[in-house]
């Protein structure tokens, strides 16, 4: 079994909520471990920002379960409908993400109606925001994640998965389903990157040096996301299009699969050339390729007819989506090219990448 950072910080989190609430003799170090879990976020901005909204939205929850208890009792119906209004009153902040610790502090407020029961709801309201400061400070501390090695290796990864299944089929290797099967799960790893891409994005920088640095990467990794996702949506067409693809003159195919896999060599070129690790002569000599053999494809749809029937004509245009996903997979290609011999030409002292092994990643 493999224990992620979030799985370890929750647990010092629920630890440090428990002894701090212990140390300071408070009635209930239960709701601080509980406030601890909810509170555990997976960059030190985003627990910066959970502080806030969550302390923000157990005042509201604390207060309107005072005046509740005050005024109506602990009634099980008085109870829901305060669970009601705060959620309500969260949504319409826009804090829906406190809403399930706010409901927490409403309820373990709201469960005694004692003579002392203003005191008891300070101390539960002050031992749930222990546990909100607990899982902060773990955050704080706990070495945060790479999150640029990770989301290097997430599109290098990603990418070396849709190039294998995209050469399989246009040479009719790949099997329908499994492709299909795995198409799905490449768009989840899409997903992935995505939230990486967002969590480096949020990572802060205080050096002024380094903010020009940081937003410089954040182009090109962006690039490297669009690039790939262009990949993948060929990627798609071509399963989907594959049977229509079969009954087209072999010219054709052939043109189709030599920019294809042009451009899958290129793709590959260009992520090597992104740590450095290839000559900037041989992805310009592959670029001139791909113009080439982009420029045939498009003419190939403009001047001619491939059949005589108007019918079979009609088969033909359904390809044009392809055609379309193929130039723009290479015009993406080329800006992303354009990027990283930008990045890697000036600047040099300080255009650097923080990229591990990957065996220290995992």
């Amino acid at each position: 079994m493999k224990l992620g950072a979030r799985i370890l910080k929750t647990g010092i989190a629920i630890t440090l909520a428990t002894l701090l609430a212990h140390q300071l003799q408070l009635p209930s170090p239960v709701f601080a471990a509980i406030a601890a879990v909810f509170a555990i976020q997976p960059s030190i901005y985003r627990s910066y920002l959970s502080v806030l909204e969550q302390l923000q939205a157990n005042i509201i929850g604390a207060i309107l379960a005072i005046i509740f208890v005050l005024i109506f009792g602990n009634n099980p119906f008085i109870i829901g409908l305060t669970a009601v209004i705060v959620i309500s009153i969260n949504l319409k902040l826009k804090i829906e993400n406190t809403i399930g610790l706010a409901l927490v502090t409403v309820i373990a407020i709201m469960e005694n109606t004692s003579e002392q029961f203003i005191e008891f709801a300070i101390i539960r309201f002050l031992t749930i925001m222990l546990g909100v400061l607990s899982a902060f400070i773990v955050n704080l501390v706990f070495i945060p994640p790479k999150y640029e090695t990770k989301l290097y290796y997430k599109i290098v990864d990603t990418t070396e998965e849709i190039i294998k299944w995209t050469r399989m089929n246009i040479r009719q290797a790949s099997e329908y389903t499994l492709l299909k099967e795995d198409i799905e799960r490449i768009k989840e790893k899409m997903n992935k990157m995505e939230l990486l891409f967002t969590l480096y994005k949020e990572e802060r920088i205080y050096k002024k040096k380094k903010v020009f640095v940081k937003s410089r990467k954040l182009v090109l990794f962006r690039q490297m996301i669009v690039t790939t996702t262009r990949a993948l949506g060929t990627l798609k067409l071509l399963h989907r299009l594959e049977h229509d693809m079969h009954r087209m003159p072999k010219t054709f195919q052939h043109l189709i699969r030599s920019e294809i896999d042009c451009l899958l060599t290129y793709h590959e070129q260009v992520m090597l050339k992104f740590v450095g690790k290839i000559k900037t002569q041989f992805s310009e000599t592959m670029a001139n390729e791909v113009c080439s053999s982009k420029r045939a494809l498009i003419d190939h749809f403009m001047k001619q007819k491939l059949f005589e029937d108007e019918e079979e004509n009609k088969m033909v245009y359904h390809l044009f989506p392809l055609v379309s996903a193929i130039v723009e997979y290479s015009e993406q290609l080329e800006h992303l090219d354009k990027l990283i011999d930008s990045f890697h030409s000036y600047h040099k002292e300080v255009n650097e990448f923080d990229i591990q092994e990957k065996q220290e990643n995992e």
